[in-house]
């Protein structure tokens, strides 16, 4: 059962690279949403500094990046840095295929939480949970 969030929290997910993958951000993006979140999908083929901008200018709690293509290391640490550059204290959470071996790099990056395949509703809300807190 998906626990309710106040309408205040804001999530921002987006699709960075060239992955063209979109029908699971799509569907999280509704998970979130019927959890009682706003979410503001930015669409595919972003870049870092385009999330950046975005969770600036809508004044996001949370930034979500959907990552199917091996791009994670590449593009996550870019996005945690540029917001910390912007003196955004906003948590990410990255999900999609991570292997275990680049889950300790993505949070040493400053990743607050990873949300792998299989995860349901609850996992992913708690996700959110754990990143707002």
């Amino acid at each position: 059962m998906l626990t309710p969030r106040p309408p205040s929290a804001r999530i921002l997910v987006a699709k960075l690279g060239l992955d063209g993958h979109d029908r699971g951000v799509k569907v999280v993006a509704r998970l979130l949403r019927d959890a009682g979140y706003e979410v503001i999908y930015t669409g595919l083929r972003q870049t870092p500094e385009t999330v950046v901008a975005a969770a600036r200018d809508e004044d996001v709690d949370v930034v979500g990046l959907s990552m199917l293509s091996g791009a994670h290391l590449a593009l996550a640490p870019p996005v945690v840095a540029g917001l910390r550059d912007a003196g955004l204290d906003i948590p990410v959470i990255v999900g999609g295929i991570v292997p275990e071996r680049d889950v300790s790099v993505l949070t040493e990056a400053g990743v607050a939480e990873i949300v792998g395949p299989g995860a349901t509703a609850d996992d992913l809300v708690a996700a959110v949970e754990r990143a707002l807190s």
